[in-house]
Protein backbone atom coordinates (compact mmCIF):
# COMPACT_ATOMS: atom_id res chain seq x y z
CA UNK A 1 0.00 0.00 0.00
CA UNK A 2 1.46 3.38 -0.96
CA UNK A 3 2.06 6.13 1.57
CA UNK A 4 -0.12 9.22 1.27
CA UNK A 5 1.05 12.56 2.62
CA UNK A 6 -1.68 14.15 4.73
CA UNK A 7 -0.66 17.56 3.38
CA UNK A 8 -1.48 16.40 -0.17
CA UNK A 9 -5.15 15.59 0.39
CA UNK A 10 -7.38 17.37 -2.12
CA UNK A 11 -9.33 20.27 -0.72
CA UNK A 12 -12.56 18.59 -1.82
CA UNK A 13 -11.85 15.39 0.13
CA UNK A 14 -10.54 17.29 3.13
CA UNK A 15 -13.52 19.59 3.36
CA UNK A 16 -16.23 16.97 2.80
CA UNK A 17 -14.87 14.32 5.21
CA UNK A 18 -15.14 14.54 9.01
CA UNK A 19 -12.00 15.76 10.73
CA UNK A 20 -11.57 12.36 12.37
CA UNK A 21 -13.64 9.21 12.13
CA UNK A 22 -13.32 5.64 13.38
CA UNK A 23 -15.03 2.60 11.92
CA UNK A 24 -15.32 -0.64 13.92
CA UNK A 25 -12.29 0.45 15.96
CA UNK A 26 -11.22 -2.44 18.20
CA UNK A 27 -8.39 -3.02 20.66
CA UNK A 28 -7.82 -6.25 22.58
CA UNK A 29 -5.04 -7.08 25.02
CA UNK A 30 -3.69 -10.52 25.91
CA UNK A 31 -3.74 -11.28 29.63
CA UNK A 32 -2.33 -14.29 31.43
CA UNK A 33 0.14 -16.90 30.17
CA UNK A 34 0.08 -20.36 28.71
CA UNK A 35 -3.20 -22.22 29.07
CA UNK A 36 -4.64 -19.39 31.16
CA UNK A 37 -4.10 -16.79 28.43
CA UNK A 38 -7.24 -14.82 27.69
CA UNK A 39 -8.23 -11.69 25.77
CA UNK A 40 -9.30 -8.43 27.37
CA UNK A 41 -11.72 -6.51 25.13
CA UNK A 42 -10.83 -2.91 25.98
CA UNK A 43 -12.56 -1.39 22.93
CA UNK A 44 -14.97 -3.16 20.56
CA UNK A 45 -16.47 -1.94 17.26
CA UNK A 46 -16.38 1.78 18.05
CA UNK A 47 -17.75 4.18 15.44
CA UNK A 48 -16.87 7.74 16.42
CA UNK A 49 -16.93 10.99 14.45
CA UNK A 50 -15.39 14.36 15.36
CA UNK A 51 -16.12 17.38 13.20
CA UNK A 52 -14.14 20.55 12.65
CA UNK A 53 -14.18 23.01 15.55
CA UNK A 54 -16.29 20.61 17.59
CA UNK A 55 -15.94 19.54 21.22
CA UNK A 56 -16.98 15.93 21.72
CA UNK A 57 -17.11 14.55 25.27
CA UNK A 58 -16.45 10.83 25.75
CA UNK A 59 -17.85 9.85 29.15
CA UNK A 60 -18.10 6.70 31.22
CA UNK A 61 -16.83 4.93 34.31
CA UNK A 62 -13.20 4.04 34.91
CA UNK A 63 -12.31 0.99 32.84
CA UNK A 64 -14.90 1.66 30.15
CA UNK A 65 -12.24 2.11 27.43
CA UNK A 66 -12.15 5.91 27.14
CA UNK A 67 -8.38 6.32 27.57
CA UNK A 68 -7.71 3.35 25.30
CA UNK A 69 -9.58 5.16 22.52
CA UNK A 70 -7.48 8.28 23.12
CA UNK A 71 -4.27 6.26 22.86
CA UNK A 72 -5.49 4.57 19.70
CA UNK A 73 -6.21 7.96 18.13
CA UNK A 74 -2.83 9.28 19.29
CA UNK A 75 -1.00 6.33 17.76
CA UNK A 76 0.25 4.98 21.08
CA UNK A 77 -1.64 1.71 20.45
CA UNK A 78 -2.28 -0.02 17.14
CA UNK A 79 -5.85 -1.18 16.51
CA UNK A 80 -6.57 -4.88 16.73
CA UNK A 81 -9.22 -4.31 14.07
CA UNK A 82 -11.05 -1.44 12.42
CA UNK A 83 -9.70 1.79 11.02
CA UNK A 84 -9.10 5.43 11.94
CA UNK A 85 -9.65 8.04 9.23
CA UNK A 86 -8.14 11.51 9.45
CA UNK A 87 -9.67 14.00 7.00
CA UNK A 88 -10.88 11.03 4.97
CA UNK A 89 -7.49 9.28 4.85
CA UNK A 90 -6.89 5.95 6.62
CA UNK A 91 -4.10 6.12 9.18
CA UNK A 92 -2.89 2.68 8.10
CA UNK A 93 -1.88 4.19 4.76
CA UNK A 94 0.37 6.77 6.41
CA UNK A 95 3.59 4.74 6.45
CA UNK A 96 6.39 7.30 6.18
CA UNK A 97 7.87 9.11 9.17
CA UNK A 98 6.88 12.43 7.58
CA UNK A 99 3.24 11.41 7.35
CA UNK A 100 3.19 10.10 10.92
CA UNK A 101 4.81 13.27 12.29
CA UNK A 102 2.30 15.38 10.35
CA UNK A 103 -0.60 13.45 11.90
CA UNK A 104 0.84 13.62 15.43
CA UNK A 105 1.36 17.34 14.95
CA UNK A 106 -2.28 17.77 13.99
CA UNK A 107 -3.61 15.45 16.76
CA UNK A 108 -1.59 15.91 19.98
CA UNK A 109 -2.63 14.70 23.42
CA UNK A 110 -2.97 16.40 26.82
CA UNK A 111 -2.58 13.92 29.65
CA UNK A 112 -4.50 13.51 32.87
CA UNK A 113 -1.69 14.05 35.39
CA UNK A 114 -0.18 17.57 35.28
CA UNK A 115 2.42 16.53 37.86
CA UNK A 116 4.07 13.79 35.82
CA UNK A 117 3.51 15.04 32.25
CA UNK A 118 6.27 17.68 32.54
CA UNK A 119 9.93 16.78 33.01
CA UNK A 120 11.00 18.22 36.40
CA UNK A 121 14.63 18.50 35.26
CA UNK A 122 13.88 21.11 32.59
CA UNK A 123 12.34 24.54 32.54
CA UNK A 124 8.78 24.88 31.27
CA UNK A 125 10.04 26.26 27.95
CA UNK A 126 11.89 23.02 27.12
CA UNK A 127 8.91 20.92 26.08
CA UNK A 128 7.25 23.72 24.08
CA UNK A 129 10.44 24.62 22.19
CA UNK A 130 11.19 20.95 21.55
CA UNK A 131 7.72 20.47 20.06
CA UNK A 132 8.21 23.48 17.84
CA UNK A 133 11.62 22.26 16.66
CA UNK A 134 10.27 18.80 15.83
CA UNK A 135 6.93 19.68 14.25
CA UNK A 136 7.43 23.17 12.80
CA UNK A 137 10.74 23.00 11.02
CA UNK A 138 10.05 26.17 9.02
CA UNK A 139 10.60 28.38 12.09
CA UNK A 140 13.95 29.91 13.01
CA UNK A 141 15.24 29.76 16.58
CA UNK A 142 14.00 33.26 17.41
CA UNK A 143 10.65 32.56 15.76
CA UNK A 144 10.27 29.41 17.85
CA UNK A 145 10.77 31.40 21.03
CA UNK A 146 8.27 34.04 19.92
CA UNK A 147 5.74 31.31 19.09
CA UNK A 148 6.37 29.65 22.47
CA UNK A 149 5.54 32.93 24.22
CA UNK A 150 2.41 33.29 22.08
CA UNK A 151 0.99 29.86 22.98
CA UNK A 152 1.79 30.35 26.68
CA UNK A 153 -0.15 33.60 26.64
CA UNK A 154 -2.92 31.92 24.61
CA UNK A 155 -3.54 29.46 27.48
CA UNK A 156 -3.86 32.30 29.97
CA UNK A 157 -0.37 32.39 31.55
CA UNK A 158 1.38 35.75 31.79
CA UNK A 159 3.94 37.15 31.69
CA UNK A 160 4.93 34.42 29.27
CA UNK A 161 8.66 35.05 29.47
CA UNK A 162 8.69 34.65 33.24
CA UNK A 163 6.49 31.54 33.20
CA UNK A 164 8.68 29.84 30.59
CA UNK A 165 11.78 30.21 32.75
CA UNK A 166 10.22 28.45 35.72
CA UNK A 167 10.58 24.77 36.59
CA UNK A 168 7.43 22.63 36.86
CA UNK A 169 7.64 22.49 40.68
CA UNK A 170 7.25 26.27 40.73
CA UNK A 171 3.81 26.05 39.10
CA UNK A 172 0.44 25.04 40.51
CA UNK A 173 -1.45 22.03 39.14
CA UNK A 174 -3.70 24.25 37.06
CA UNK A 175 -0.73 26.13 35.61
CA UNK A 176 1.01 22.88 34.73
CA UNK A 177 -2.06 21.64 32.90
CA UNK A 178 -2.22 24.92 30.98
CA UNK A 179 1.39 24.32 29.95
CA UNK A 180 0.27 20.92 28.69
CA UNK A 181 -2.29 22.68 26.49
CA UNK A 182 0.41 25.14 25.38
CA UNK A 183 2.66 22.26 24.28
CA UNK A 184 -0.20 20.80 22.26
CA UNK A 185 -1.08 24.20 20.82
CA UNK A 186 2.51 24.72 19.67
CA UNK A 187 1.91 22.09 16.97
CA UNK A 188 -0.85 24.21 15.39
CA UNK A 189 -3.21 21.25 15.91
CA UNK A 190 -6.59 20.55 14.39
CA UNK A 191 -7.70 18.19 17.17
CA UNK A 192 -6.52 17.93 20.79
CA UNK A 193 -7.10 14.69 22.69
CA UNK A 194 -7.73 15.81 26.28
CA UNK A 195 -7.65 12.74 28.56
CA UNK A 196 -9.44 13.79 31.77
CA UNK A 197 -7.43 17.05 31.91
CA UNK A 198 -9.26 18.44 34.97
CA UNK A 199 -9.84 15.32 37.07
CA UNK A 200 -6.73 15.81 39.25
CA UNK A 201 -7.27 19.53 39.80
CA UNK A 202 -9.12 21.34 42.56
CA UNK A 203 -12.79 21.90 41.82
CA UNK A 204 -12.28 25.65 42.11
CA UNK A 205 -9.92 25.77 39.11
CA UNK A 206 -11.54 23.18 36.84
CA UNK A 207 -13.91 25.72 35.32
CA UNK A 208 -10.93 27.76 34.13
CA UNK A 209 -9.57 24.81 32.12
CA UNK A 210 -12.99 24.09 30.61
CA UNK A 211 -13.31 27.74 29.60
CA UNK A 212 -9.82 27.50 28.10
CA UNK A 213 -10.91 24.63 25.86
CA UNK A 214 -13.91 26.61 24.65
CA UNK A 215 -11.73 29.68 24.04
CA UNK A 216 -9.10 27.69 22.09
CA UNK A 217 -11.86 26.26 19.92
CA UNK A 218 -13.01 29.81 19.17
CA UNK A 219 -9.63 31.52 18.77
CA UNK A 220 -7.48 28.73 17.31
CA UNK A 221 -10.14 26.74 15.44
CA UNK A 222 -9.17 23.51 17.18
CA UNK A 223 -11.48 20.57 17.93
CA UNK A 224 -11.39 18.55 21.16
CA UNK A 225 -12.07 15.01 22.22
CA UNK A 226 -12.72 15.62 25.91
CA UNK A 227 -12.51 12.40 27.91
CA UNK A 228 -14.20 12.55 31.28
CA UNK A 229 -16.23 10.70 33.90
CA UNK A 230 -17.85 13.98 34.98
CA UNK A 231 -21.21 14.48 33.27
CA UNK A 232 -21.52 18.03 34.64
CA UNK A 233 -18.31 19.22 32.97
CA UNK A 234 -19.29 17.48 29.72
CA UNK A 235 -22.58 19.36 29.76
CA UNK A 236 -20.77 22.63 30.33
CA UNK A 237 -18.31 22.41 27.45
CA UNK A 238 -19.28 19.75 24.87
CA UNK A 239 -21.36 19.97 21.69
CA UNK A 240 -21.91 16.22 21.57
CA UNK A 241 -21.82 13.57 24.27
CA UNK A 242 -20.72 9.97 23.69
CA UNK A 243 -21.32 7.43 26.48
CA UNK A 244 -19.08 4.34 26.80
CA UNK A 245 -19.63 1.20 28.80
CA UNK A 246 -17.35 -1.87 28.91
CA UNK A 247 -15.66 -1.10 25.60
CA UNK A 248 -18.84 -0.24 23.68
CA UNK A 249 -20.41 3.09 22.78
CA UNK A 250 -23.92 2.76 24.19
CA UNK A 251 -25.34 6.22 23.45
CA UNK A 252 -24.40 9.37 21.57
CA UNK A 253 -25.98 12.60 20.45
CA UNK A 254 -26.17 16.35 21.10
CA UNK A 255 -25.23 16.91 24.73
CA UNK A 256 -28.51 18.50 25.82
CA UNK A 257 -30.53 15.84 24.01
CA UNK A 258 -28.68 12.96 25.67
CA UNK A 259 -28.91 14.49 29.14
CA UNK A 260 -32.51 15.70 28.87
CA UNK A 261 -33.82 12.54 27.21
CA UNK A 262 -31.43 9.63 27.87
CA UNK A 263 -32.24 6.49 25.92
CA UNK A 264 -29.87 3.96 27.48
CA UNK A 265 -30.32 2.73 31.08
CA UNK A 266 -26.60 3.24 31.71
CA UNK A 267 -26.88 6.93 30.85
CA UNK A 268 -29.73 7.10 33.36
CA UNK A 269 -27.42 5.48 35.92
CA UNK A 270 -24.68 8.05 35.29
CA UNK A 271 -27.13 10.91 35.64
CA UNK A 272 -28.52 9.39 38.84
CA UNK A 273 -25.01 9.26 40.28
CA UNK A 274 -24.56 13.03 39.97
CA UNK A 275 -24.85 14.42 43.53
CA UNK A 276 -28.06 16.29 44.28
CA UNK A 277 -27.79 18.61 47.31
CA UNK A 278 -31.54 18.26 47.85
CA UNK A 279 -31.46 14.46 48.11
CA UNK A 280 -31.04 12.55 51.41
CA UNK A 281 -27.48 11.42 52.11
CA UNK A 282 -28.62 7.79 52.16
CA UNK A 283 -30.27 7.91 48.73
CA UNK A 284 -29.07 5.17 46.39
CA UNK A 285 -28.98 5.14 42.64
CA UNK A 286 -32.06 3.26 41.46
CA UNK A 287 -31.28 0.21 39.36
CA UNK A 288 -27.55 0.05 40.19
CA UNK A 289 -27.33 -3.57 41.32
CA UNK A 290 -23.77 -4.57 40.46
CA UNK A 291 -20.28 -3.73 39.31
CA UNK A 292 -18.98 -3.17 35.76
CA UNK A 293 -18.26 -6.48 34.00
CA UNK A 294 -14.81 -7.95 33.53
CA UNK A 295 -14.42 -7.63 29.78
CA UNK A 296 -12.20 -10.71 29.44
CA UNK A 297 -13.46 -13.03 26.70
CA UNK A 298 -16.99 -11.58 26.97
CA UNK A 299 -19.94 -13.58 25.68
CA UNK A 300 -22.53 -12.15 23.26
CA UNK A 301 -25.22 -9.99 24.76
CA UNK A 302 -25.51 -6.54 26.26
CA UNK A 303 -22.62 -5.92 28.64
CA UNK A 304 -24.83 -3.81 30.86
CA UNK A 305 -27.41 -6.56 31.39
CA UNK A 306 -26.16 -7.52 34.87
CA UNK A 307 -26.90 -4.03 36.19
CA UNK A 308 -29.87 -3.07 34.03
CA UNK A 309 -33.33 -2.70 35.60
CA UNK A 310 -34.97 -3.12 32.16
CA UNK A 311 -33.22 -6.31 31.06
CA UNK A 312 -35.14 -8.75 28.83
CA UNK A 313 -34.20 -12.20 27.56
CA UNK A 314 -32.84 -10.81 24.28
CA UNK A 315 -30.23 -8.82 26.24
CA UNK A 316 -28.53 -12.06 27.38
CA UNK A 317 -27.97 -13.44 23.88
CA UNK A 318 -27.71 -10.63 21.34
CA UNK A 319 -25.31 -7.71 21.48
CA UNK A 320 -27.36 -4.58 20.67
CA UNK A 321 -26.27 -2.25 17.88
CA UNK A 322 -26.75 1.49 17.88
CA UNK A 323 -30.05 2.71 16.43
CA UNK A 324 -31.28 6.21 15.60
CA UNK A 325 -33.82 7.09 18.30
CA UNK A 326 -33.96 10.86 18.01
CA UNK A 327 -32.55 13.85 16.15
CA UNK A 328 -28.89 12.78 15.68
CA UNK A 329 -29.34 10.77 18.87
CA UNK A 330 -28.71 7.03 18.94
CA UNK A 331 -28.34 4.24 21.49
CA UNK A 332 -27.41 0.56 21.62
CA UNK A 333 -30.30 -0.89 23.62
CA UNK A 334 -32.93 -3.52 22.82
CA UNK A 335 -35.66 -1.85 24.89
CA UNK A 336 -34.96 1.85 24.21
CA UNK A 337 -37.86 3.61 22.53
CA UNK A 338 -37.46 6.13 19.67
CA UNK A 339 -38.85 9.62 19.76
CA UNK A 340 -42.19 10.11 17.95
CA UNK A 341 -41.58 10.23 14.23
CA UNK A 342 -38.27 8.34 14.44
CA UNK A 343 -39.73 4.81 14.44
CA UNK A 344 -38.76 4.07 10.83
CA UNK A 345 -35.17 5.22 11.36
CA UNK A 346 -34.87 3.15 14.53
CA UNK A 347 -35.92 0.03 12.66
CA UNK A 348 -33.06 0.33 10.16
Amino acid sequence: MTSVNVDQLSSTDSDSAPLLETKKLTRHFRVGRGLSRKMLHAVDDVDLTIGRQEIVALAGESGSGKSTIARLLAGVYKPTDGEIYYQGQALSSMRSRRDQLAYRSDVPMVFQDPFSSLNPAFRVSHGILRSLKLHRTDLTRSQRYDEAERVVEAVGLAPAGEIMHRYPYELSGGQRQRIGFAQALAHKPKLILADEPVSMLDVSIRIGLLNLMAELRRSEGVSFLYITHDIASARYVADRLVIMYAGHIVESGPTESVLANPKHPYTDLLLGAVPDPRAPLTAAVEGDTGEPPKVIDPTPGCRFRWRCPLVVDECHHITPTRRRLGDNHDAACHVAQPDPGEENLAAR
